[in-house]
């Protein structure tokens, strides 16, 4: 068994393909944005990153964005570092991950995000809170389903 599957359990539980809607809300509720995403969670063996995520993004007009997420294991954490974002993961509990992460192109801003991983394994509810300069100015709400 890998390192990272050793140290981080909950992460593990993860791999595989999930479905579902990204909702992003301001502080008074109003939805800024919603759009369809499909996450790829894998943990190769034998390459250079232990945990490697693809987030494809979709929305109604035909947008589509893809990112991946190369992620390396140490401290007993998994730490991303890409041209786009950098932060940490860690299991917080037996059902809970927890990531801090922050746009490389955003000064001063950074989000902490909560993965609830249902105890069948097929069911995730995130959310991201969304910091400025100390101070929440939106949030991101996620339901997704396991496809694979």
């Amino acid at each position: 068994m890998s390192a990272i599957k050793e140290g981080m359990p909950v992460l593990t539980r993860h791999e595989g393909q999930w479905t579902g809607t990204y909702t992003v809300v301001d502080n008074d509720g109003k939805i800024l944005d919603q759009h369809q995403c499909l996450i790829t969670c894998e943990f190769p063996d034998d390459q250079p990153h232990p945990y490697f995520q693809t987030n494809r993004y979709t929305w109604a007009d035909g947008k589509v964005e893809e990112y991946q997420f190369p992620g390396m294991y140490r401290d007993n954490k998994l730490w991303f570092d890409t041209e786009r974002i950098e932060g940490k993961a860690w299991d917080a509990d037996d059902s809970i991950v927890i990531l801090w992460f922050a746009y490389k192109g955003i000064p001063d801003a950074f989000v902490y995000e909560m993965i609830h991983l249902s105890k069948c394994n097929n069911h995730r509810a995130r959310t991201w809170h969304w910091f400025k300069n100390g101070e929440i100015y939106q949030r991101t709400l996620i339901k997704e389903a396991r496809i694979q």
